[in-house]
């Protein structure tokens, strides 16, 4: 595995290797490029049994094992919770500011695998998954 660093040197040197045809006020866009990045995306556990389509909510974490118990202690806090949600729900204001923004490009690390399949590996606690329909959780967000 190559370390971020590294990571970084070497797409550096890529990017600084590729020719542009034309002059390079032509080569590089008019404006600016924007990035919306976003780091961890949650969608298995209780966001995945909230969708109209959701995984066999059993986790095999150390303590909660049924990804429902998820959706009842963020009730006690915070009222009802409406089943099933549309996709847009998830992100609440922040397709909003997503939209005010209009990023170029939109990168997320999605915390969980896209799969209904499996078990977990052994040895490994945590599960994360979520129904391959909730992939619309990501698209209402464009995310690329």
């Amino acid at each position: 595995m190559i370390g971020r660093r590294d990571f970084f040197k070497q797409t550096a040197a890529a990017l600084s290797s590729l020719s542009f045809h034309g002059s390079r006020s032509e080569a590089w866009p008019a404006r600016p490029v924007t990035l919306f990045l976003s780091g961890d995306v949650m969608l298995g556990r209780g966001i995945d049994q909230i969708q109209p389509q959701s995984t066999d909510p059993r986790l095999y974490e150390p303590a909660l094992t049924d990804a429902r118990q998820y959706i009842r202690l963020a009730e006690a806090i915070n009222g009802p919770i409406p089943r099933p949600v549309e996709a847009s729900y998830v992100w609440g204001d922040a397709l909003t500011e997503l939209a005010v923004m209009d990023p170029d490009t939109r990168i997320i690390n999605l915390e969980n695998a896209v799969t209904v399949r499996g078990a977990p590996s052994a040895g490994k606690a945590i599960h994360y998954r979520t129904h391959r329909a909730n992939v619309a959780v990501l698209d209402v967000a464009g995310i690329d």
